[in-house]
């Protein structure tokens, strides 16, 4: 079966830069491939992505040792499956809060004896090779997101399911449920406080750690923390950066060779 680059860089000790995918688009996906990511993920909960775009975006990473990762909506069984059909290497679960949540996610996302996923890579066979049925399961990351209060609460009961792979925390939402701004890399200290102890704790069971950030700076502390997974910004975000910033430069260079709004060309 076709290697997964995750698990290898972070058996090494390495940590793996992760790409973020909002836009429906395999040319798009293409391009941010050919980067150099360790891995992308493709956004099936906030991004404006559906299912068929998911996969014609999978066959576009797939041009590349870019390892293909989809964040699911929810923790739901036909979505999980059918991105792992679909050829993802990786799963990210929202909203993750009890144990018992935790052992319906890896059960729904290996064959049994150790889940209940049901039978049917379509494509996953085509990207992972024709010995995928025996090997998926010792291949495929299963993340599960820590956002909540009640998974702070339940931390160590999550951490302890055999089978999990690693946790991802969703600093925005952690945020909002501990009272504080919903923001990436500056977070408020209670935030801080429960970014570390996560850490902390995920080390501690023998499970990576990842997380969303804003910048490349902010990503680049968490590594240096210990965080083996860290996403930067997103493709729609970079993208409006790089124009802001060439729109920036004309503006201070040429004021009018500024583009305007109009249809003018």
């Amino acid at each position: 079966m076709r290697e997964n680059r995750l698990r290898t860089l972070w058996k090494s000790g390495g940590a793996a830069v992760n790409g973020w995918l909002a836009i429906p688009n395999g040319f798009s996906a293409e391009t941010m491939a050919h980067q150099g990511w360790d891995s992308l993920t493709i956004d099936l909960q906030h991004g404006v992505v559906d299912y068929q775009a998911m996969v014609g975006m999978l066959q576009a990473i797939s041009t590349t040792d870019t390892v293909p990762v989809v964040r699911v909506p929810w923790l739901d069984p036909a979505a999980l499956m059918k991105a792992l059909d679909a050829g993802a290497y990786g799963v990210i679960c929202p909203m993750v809060n009890t144990r018992e949540e935790a052992q319906r996610l890896v059960a729904y996302t290996h064959y049994a004896p150790r889940g209940t996923r049901s039978f049917g890579p379509v494509r996953a066979l085509l990207y992972g090779g024709a010995d995928y049925p025996q090997e998926a399961n010792d291949t495929i990351v299963t993340f599960a997101m820590i956002e909540t209060a009640q998974a702070l609460d339940n931390l160590d009961d999550i951490l302890s399911v055999e089978g999990l792979d690693a946790v991802y925390i969703g600093p925005s939402d952690l945020s909002l449920a501990l009272g504080c701004r919903p923001v990436f890399d500056d977070v408020d200290p209670p935030v801080a406080q429960a970014i570390d102890h996560i850490l902390e704790r995920a080390k501690a069971h023998g499970l990576v750690a990842g997380i969303h950030n804003g910048t490349a700076e902010g990503a680049l502390a968490r590594v240096a923390k210990g965080f083996q997974f860290v996403t930067v910004s997103s493709d729609a975000r970079l993208i409006a950066a790089g124009a802001q910033q060439v729109l920036a430069k004309m503006r201070a260079t040429a004021p009018s060779a500024t583009p305007s709004n109009s249809s003018t060309y």
